[in-house]
């Protein structure tokens, strides 16, 4: 199989398991629950290099909104947003995958600011322009720390499953 073509597999395969796990899990637990979507978008990072984690994440959220069709712009945005901002943090916090292992604090890091970022930029929007949820801080905090330990959870296991079994995968 051509590079390319192993490439828009996986990411193909990342997208359809983050589908999976949020028609699986009711909403709206599953904006809360990301630890799955959080791991397939790292790892899609990880092993698609160059913007894999929005290759994923443009897959799992067009499946989702075709699921989710009265919120389809919410879902396919927030979801592409969330990808890029793992490809963008990929970026700043220098996470490079030709090194012997990847540096779990910094995995740990950068998955933890992404989700607690789109998680805060998502429930701003349904509050504040579209007046779609009704502003509470107690929801606010739950977003933060729930999301925060969903993405360090999946920063941390990305880590050891790159640094473990998939280092040495050729794409």
């Amino acid at each position: 199989m051509e590079p390319k073509t192993k490439r828009i597999a996986l990411a193909t395969l990342f997208g359809a398991l983050i589908f999976v796990s949020k028609v699986v899990v009711p909403s709206p637990l599953d904006k809360m629950f990301v630890v799955i979507q959080a791991l397939l978008l790292a790892l899609g990072a990880l092993l698609l290099k160059r913007m894999g984690a929005t290759y994923v994440a443009a897959v799992g959220g067009f499946l989702t909104a075709l699921w989710r069709i009265s919120f389809v712009h919410f879902t396919f945005i927030f979801a592409l947003l969330y990808g890029l901002f793992v490809d963008i943090f990929f970026f700043i916090f220098k996470v490079h995958t030709d090194q012997d292992t990847v540096k779990t604090s910094k995995l740990v890091a950068l998955m933890t600011v992404s989700t607690a970022l789109v998680g805060l930029i998502s429930y701003y929007t349904t509050v504040f322009p579209f007046s779609l949820l009704p502003k509470n801080l107690m929801l606010e905090l739950s977003i933060l720390i729930v999301g925060a330990l969903n993405g360090s959870v999946a920063g941390y296991f990305a880590s050891v499953i790159w640094n473990r079994h998939l280092r040495k995968a050729k794409l």
